[in-house]
């Protein structure tokens, strides 16, 4: 994901040398009747204050780099790359970046006329109150569709917006039909080491990064570590690193072309098997299918 976070930094750093206050500056890719997606760079950090809004409409929005916390109704959330978060029309939140400056998220946006046809074609039942949760933890399934909307950026004249559109808000209603909001009860200064060590993570993806290194940078005891960082990412540590991996070596796949042995070694795989394997389980083809495929 490294290229996909490039223009993040350079608009920190401008930010920086500009002693300007950090903006969130949406730039739209697509759009259609009742549905819109949108490129949202972010450039605030620890300096700057929360600051609140309220949803207009129904929204999906996938982090692709950075971070920052969240919090809904249903609690506060550290938001990481891979992890989505969701929306209801009229429902207030509140964004902060304690831990780290900038994200850049994929945001959909849906009318309520199209968010609710859209799901009644798909037949979907139970979503008369909208999503149950305020956001996604990076899963499988997430991870699908963050790294797709993460590739289709940097080709924004691409004619299948508009199937996504679709296939993001049903896929987000059905991952939030059966979960139960859990929001993290672990201290501020535990959610900084893991917003450490998942800065860490996403810089290195690359690295030897085992529970009793990532445990060491944090100060913790390993099993410590584990229990914490679990309760904060929705992941285990070496969940969190292999997906990070897989996430990056996707989006390459789909803008690169690069050998797939190559995004193998480069993504932290001992070789091409062991990549070929954990990537059909976390996208269901492989990496040269993935690629034909997309």
């Amino acid at each position: 994901m490294a290229e996909i976070a490039v223009p993040l930094l350079p608009a920190i750093i401008r930010r920086g040398h500009q002693h300007e206050p950090g903006l969130t500056q949406p730039r739209t890719i697509a759009g259609g009747n009742g549905w819109s997606v949108a490129d949202v760079l972010c450039t605030c950090g620890p300096d700057d204050p929360p600051y609140e809004e309220q949803h207009r409409e129904f929204l999906v929005a996938f982090v692709i780099a950075g971070m920052f916390e969240q919090r809904g109704a249903h609690g506060r959330t550290l938001m990481t790359p891979g992890a989505a978060m969701l929306g209801n029309p009229g429902a207030c939140f509140e964004c902060s970046h304690t831990h780290a400056r900038g994200d850049r998220c994929v945001s959909f946006w849906y009318s309520e006329d199209y968010f609710d046809r859209i799901l009644a074609d798909a037949s979907m039942r139970g979503t008369a109150g909208g999503f149950s949760v305020d956001a996604l933890p990076p899963l499988r399934e997430t991870t699908v569709l963050s790294t797709r909307a993460a590739a289709a950026i940097s080709r924004p004249d691409d004619d299948e917006w508009d199937e996504f559109a679709a296939q993001v808000a049903i896929a987000a209603v059905g991952l939030t039909e059966h979960t139960v909001p859990s929001p993290a009860q672990v201290s501020r200064r535990a959610e900084s080491r893991v917003a450490d060590a998942v800065r860490l993570i996403e810089e290195n993806p690359e690295a030897s990064l085992s529970l009793d290194v990532l445990a060491r940078q944090a100060g913790m005891s390993p099993y410590h570590f584990l229990r914490v960082f679990n309760a904060v990412s929705g992941l285990t540590p070496h969940q969190y690193v292999r997906r990070a991996r897989l996430r990056r070596a996707a989006v390459r796949l789909l803008v690169e072309p690069t050998r797939v042995i190559d995004v193998a070694l480069d993504s932290g795989f001992r070789d091409v098997s062991n990549f070929n394997h954990a990537f059909r389980s976390e996208f269901g083809v492989s990496p040269r299918r993935y690629r034909q495929g997309q």
